[in-house]
């Protein structure tokens, strides 16, 4: 049995006007550098963190939303967004943007690192960690 503990990052608001989703994002890209094991789930306002086309210019600050792409160099490969989030909010899967990881266990073909999951699936995945750390 490994001694590693499962972190998720449960991400539940806007990406701008706080400063909660830039500091989430920060500290993934920490515990994943110390080899933790990482995911992300994104509930609520927090689905907006992943969407496409992204423009941050009216509000004056620095579009990070490209970093998620980075998140594969990290072995950070299990972002899990909550279906019934998504559609109160009418937005669907097509309105996120594509983050894909390299499978080296599947001669490194690349694959997709959002899941789909239901609010009931997604309690499930939170019962199955050692680590909830919420944003």
């Amino acid at each position: 049995m490994s001694d590693t503990k499962k972190f998720l990052y449960v991400n539940r608001k806007a990406p701008y006007g706080t400063i909660y989703a830039l500091e989430s994002l920060e500290v993934v890209l920490i515990g994943a550098a110390f080899e933790q094991e990482v995911a992300l789930a994104f509930l609520d306002d927090g689905v907006f963190q992943l969407t496409k086309g992204q423009d941050t210019t009216g509000i004056g600050v620095k579009n990070f939303s490209p970093t998620f792409r980075a998140l594969g160099d990290y072995d950070v490969n299990k972002l899990y967004v909550e279906r019934e989030s998504l559609e109160e909010r009418g937005l669907s899967e097509d309105d996120l943007q594509e983050i894909m990881y390299e499978d080296e266990d599947d001669d490194w073909a690349e694959k997709p690192s959002i899941r789909i999951v239901s609010r009931a699936e997604m309690a499930d995945i939170m019962a199955e960690q050692d680590v909830i750390l919420s944003f």
